[in-house]
């Protein structure tokens, strides 16, 4: 694999890095339809989430698959996911999980502004990849995020799933009220089903403040690679069982 990082304490920091990941990944440099860039590479940036899918309301865990269909849904161990508001919503909601707890209006920053994303009652986010807008799986060969106020190390992390076996553990920078970027791209025809997402140690609350041994951590902006079909089981062994005859007739020649 090849790692993608930066941190620091501001958007500046980490964006050589970041768009040092999209060139490799490729696409073009204008946004599509559902965050398409050329169809090689999508992204979610929080931002465009209307109001009634933001705080204090909750995000639906299909709607990068659904309303605005990028290929990725959700699941948690925990009770559900939030974008935070923008200060234009007409909740008058606080920025930045101010809504969850007043302290991250000031714990947090954004990459792109000015909306965020957490998992609720826990700090575990699982990604699943499909064809966009549909139920059929997929796989990817690439994915990054952007992280705000890692301040220890080791403790958000991505774990990379190729189905059931694991392609290793990943662990973002820290950057005590910054931001981080971390991004795995797998350039030896691994395929990415799904990943695990831990952000910080401790899950955002009303009664958890961002403190010494208590690391918060937000993400922002998600980055991967255009998901493809995976193969049938069926394709795999016709495709096994047609180069198995190739190699056979190669050397009976």
């Amino acid at each position: 694999p090849v790692l993608y990082s930066a941190s620091g304490a501001d958007a500046a920091a980490i964006s050589a890095a970041v768009n040092l990941f999209k060139v490799d990944i490729g696409g073009g440099s204008v946004p599509g339809p559902a965050g398409s860039f050329g169809g090689i590479r999508r992204e979610i940036n929080w931002d465009g989430v209307p109001d009634g899918f933001s705080a204090p309301n909750n995000l639906p865990a299909n709607f990068f698959n659904s309303n605005s269909p990028r290929g990725v849904v959700f699941s948690t161990p925990g009770t559900g996911f939030q974008v935070s508001a923008d200060n234009a919503n007409p909740t008058s909601a606080p920025i930045l999980f101010g809504n969850i707890n007043p302290t991250y209006a000031t714990t947090f920053e954004t990459f792109s502004a000015q909306r965020l994303f957490t998992a609720l009652g826990s700090n575990v986010t699982d990604v699943s990849f499909f064809l966009p807008g549909t139920t059929t799986a997929a796989s990817t060969s690439a994915f990054g995020s952007v992280f705000s106020d890692v301040d220890l190390a080791d403790t958000t992390t991505i774990e990379f799933f190729s189905g059931a076996t694991s392609l290793g553990v990943f662990a973002s920078p820290a950057a005590n009220d910054g931001l981080s970027f971390l991004g795995v791209r797998f350039n030896a025809g691994e395929r990415i089903s799904r990943l695990r997402i831990t952000s910080g140690n401790a899950a955002l609350g009303a009664a958890v403040n961002d403190a010494p041994g208590a690391d918060v951590v937000a993400m922002d902006d998600f980055i991967f690679a255009e998901a493809a079909r995976v193969p049938e089981p069926s394709t795999m062994l016709l495709l096994g069982a047609g180069l198995l005859a190739f190699r056979f007739t190669r050397k009976r020649r």
